[in-house]
């Protein structure tokens, strides 16, 4: 016969309703209390049923992560790998299962997020990309759905954000390489309807600007976070009559196509052209030469979003939380940027 949450209830000393908040990490359980009705949950190998707990509670106890629509950029960038990473590990903490899933267009994507929290699949979503004038956005904030966004919005500046200071992180990386001597310094940027792509493109301005240094807009090129959009930009940049002696590069993925790019081309990382990227995802370090990039903290980014929308489902309105969670960066200098501009015409 299996156990019951009266059974546990009855050897803890405690009310079934606690142990049912025990089961669902309600915030309101003292941890003394908590750590023994787990302690003899374990004992009595007690199993929730799941189904009958989501009719009790009308809550899943599971969240959903819209992934990027691009299957390649998914499964070729390890920053989303990361990202995903920080969300499963503190959503499984805190009792939750997460649901992955995807849309081959916005449209879809508004299907798949409406099917899954109208039809009480989940209790929120977290949406890993923030874009201009996003229509999934757009949808979960009109039907007040719970949800976060990794990144920001124009439009909804107050909606539950993570995200990191994306102009400062690309004005330091801009002002890395003025430091070492470049005064041609180029930007390798992502997506325009992205709005990280337009922080970071905006502190790479500032940048320039606040040391009397020009900005050329054959100097700025726009792709997609993938390897290729990097190998494409060398053929345009290399053939230029005046080109550039450094690059901001705005994911680490598009640094390893310039590499690419760069080699096949016959020159050289630094001594050719320095480059300093972003996210310092795990092989920035192997590369050759290892990568200068920004680490964002990706984890970090993972953990504060799962754990910023459980709170707030958990909480349904209780409490006002920190709508907006800004996660530290730091440059991280290797090799590829460790050369200076040796003259004017270098």
């Amino acid at each position: 016969m299996s156990v019951t949450i009266k059974d546990v209830a009855k050897k803890a000393g405690v009310s079934p309703s606690t142990v049912s908040r025990v089961l669902s990490n309600h915030p309101r359980i003292s941890r003394e209390t908590s750590r023994k009705v787990k302690i003899i949950l374990e004992e009595m190998e007690y199993h929730p049923n799941i189904m009958a707990q989501s009719l009790v509670s009308k809550t899943t106890n599971s969240i959903c992560v819209i992934l990027p629509k691009s299957a390649e950029e998914l499964f070729l960038n390890s920053f989303f790998m990361e990202l995903v990473r920080g969300i499963v590990t503190q959503a499984n903490r805190s009792g939750y299962d997460v649901v992955l899933s995807s849309g081959g267009s916005e449209q879809e994507e508004i299907d798949v997020v409406s099917r899954l929290i109208n039809g009480k699949r989940v209790d929120g979503a977290i949406l890993l990309y923030s874009r201009k004038d996003d229509p999934v956005v757009e949808f979960l904030q009109s039907n007040n759905h719970p949800f976060v966004l990794i990144g920001r919005s124009d439009k909804y500046p107050n909606l539950l954000s993570v995200d990191n200071n994306n102009v400062q992180a690309a004005y330091d990386a801009t002002k890395h390489l003025i430091s070492f001597g470049h005064k041609r310094i180029g930007f390798v940027s992502g997506p325009p309807n992205h709005v990280v792509s337009l922080d970071r493109l905006k502190g790479y301005q500032e940048a320039l600007e606040e040391s009397g240094l020009e900005m050329r807009k054959d100097w700025i090129v726009e792709g997609e976070f993938l390897q290729e959009s990097g190998y494409r930009a060398m053929s345009f940049f290399m053939n230029l009559p005046e080109r550039p002696t450094a690059l901001v590069v705005v994911d680490d993925l598009v640094s390893f196509g310039v590499l690419r790019g760069l080699h096949e081309l016959g020159y050289k990382v630094p001594d050719d052209l320095s480059i300093v990227s972003f996210n310092n995802i795990s092989i920035a370090e192997l590369s050759t030469p290892p990568i200068s990039s920004i680490d964002i903290g990706i984890y970090n980014l993972g953990y504060t979003a799962s754990q910023a929308l459980i709170q707030s489902i958990q909480h349904d309105g209780e409490k006002q939380f920190q709508k907006r969670h800004i996660i530290p960066h730091r440059l991280v200098v290797r090799e590829s940027s460790m050369i200076s501009a040796a003259d004017p015409t270098h």
